[in-house]
Order: C-alpha cells, then sequence, then structure tokens
C-alpha cells in the first residue's frame, strides 16, 4: 500500500532513494550532495514522498518566496512505479496542502511532455505569458 508523507528532513536510506530518483529523472550530477538535498528538503515549503513498503516510489515538492504564490517543483515517480497515478495523487495532495497554506496561485513548468498530466489535474497555461529562463537549462 502507497503512503504520502510531507517531509521536512530524511534518514540516509531516503536520502539515498532521493538521489536515486534525481538521478533517474537525469537531475543530479557529480556536484550534488546529501547535504544539497538535505537543505531542499528542509528550505522548501513542502516536501512530500510516496513510499511503498519502505521504498521511494515518487517525491514532488513546492517552493514559494513567502508570499500568496507557489510553485510545484520536482514532480518524480520512479519508472517501476509509473502508471499507479502516484504522481497525480502527490501532486493533488502538494495542491490541497499549498492552498490549506493560503497560497492562492500555484503554477509549473511542465517540461519532457508532462503537459497533458498537468492538464488532466487543472493546469493551464497563463493567457499572455511565456516561460523563460536565464542561464544553463536545467530541466
Amino acid at each position: 500500500m502507497m503512503h504520502y508523507r510531507f517531509i521536512k528532513k530524511a534518514d540516509n536510506k531516503t536520502l539515498e532513494q532521493i538521489i536515486s530518483l534525481y538521478r533517474e529523472q537525469g537531475w543530479w550530477d557529480r556536484s550534488d550532495t546529501k547535504r544539497m538535498l538535505r537543505r531542499i528538503i528542509k528550505d522548501s515549503h513542502c516536501f512530500m514522498v510516496a513510499v511503498e513498503r519502505e521504498r521511494v516510489a515518487g517525491m514532488a515538492r513546492a517552493i514559494n518566496a513567502y508570499s500568496k504564490e507557489a510553485y510545484i517543483h520536482d514532480v518524480a515517480v520512479f519508472r517501476e512505479f509509473r502508471g499507479r497515478d502516484i504522481g497525480s495523487v502527490l501532486v493533488s495532495r502538494l495542491v490541497r496542502r499549498l492552498k490549506a497554506d493560503g497560497i492562492g496561485w500555484i503554477g509549473l513548468i511542465a517540461t519532457s511532455n508532462s503537459a497533458p498530466f498537468y492538464r488532466r489535474l487543472g493546469f493551464r497555461p497563463p493567457a499572455d505569458a511565456q516561460a523563460m529562463i536565464l542561464g544553463k537549462n536545467n530541466v
């Protein structure tokens, strides 16, 4: 049975599993560290993991600037767990938490052809807006 929980810190076993998930997504490189990941978890507005039998199956997090706006970031599910609606549950619970915390504007950038997934969850491109970056593309 899948369990979903918000975390502010993680033990070494959980950290290793989250790092493996970041690696599977191509989001982890040689300069990244466990210390950095601990800070990401602690400093996120909320960081959620999906766990089945002590194994991390997926994760999602939201960041904010202590305002009424937040961005959903790093939504990922291990390939072997996909097709079980884990990503949908992660995002839905994250959104519910953000709204309960008074966040009225929730944004994200859909990459790697994930836009249809987010559209099914109610997200839409904002009118007259375009995602932009400065620097290298990390997504």
